[in-house]
């Protein structure tokens, strides 16, 4: 974690980046499919490994911070929780999950409502789910940037 330099936080941003779109692209994916809560179980699951992976890239993963010295693994949290933020190391379970999901629940709901629209439903189903997925994604990867930034 301390080993880290501003250039590495740069590169693990990008990287993470084109991580949560190529998982965004997958959740558009899941969208178009014509089963109900379909795109939602996707969703949770694509998170709750996506998640993780971001924080752990960081070195932000629960494990990393377990290991870290106290006064370092509180600077950790009382930085994530100034943000907001849930996830920083902490186990990620499906509840956590789920309960981000409910932050971008219209985005969600419209979602599996439009997918029923003949023609142009799917379309945008998958756009919306692309769009929430890459505001939870990279919402995520700019609270670890700040936090581990903030220890450098």
């Amino acid at each position: 974690m301390t080993d880290q330099t501003l250039e590495d936080l740069e590169r693990i941003r990008r990287e993470c980046r084109r991580v949560v779109t190529t998982r965004a692209m997958m959740s558009a994916g899941a969208a178009v499919v014509p089963i109900p809560g379909a795109d939602i179980v996707a969703d949770v699951g694509l998170l709750a490994t996506l998640l993780p992976d971001i924080s752990k890239r960081f070195g932000l993963d629960h494990d990393q911070v377990e290991k870290l010295d106290p006064q370092n693994a509180e600077r950790i949290f009382v930085v994530a929780a100034s943000m907001g933020n849930n996830v920083i190391g902490r186990m990620v379970t499906k509840r956590l999950v789920t309960s981000l999901l409910k932050r971008v629940g219209a985005r969600v709901a419209t979602a599996s409502v439009a997918r029923y629209v003949p023609v142009i439903g799917s379309g945008v189903a998958a756009a919306i789910s692309f769009g929430a997925m890459k505001l939870v994604g990279n919402a995520h990867i700019e609270d670890c940037y700040r936090t581990a930034k903030s220890l450098l």
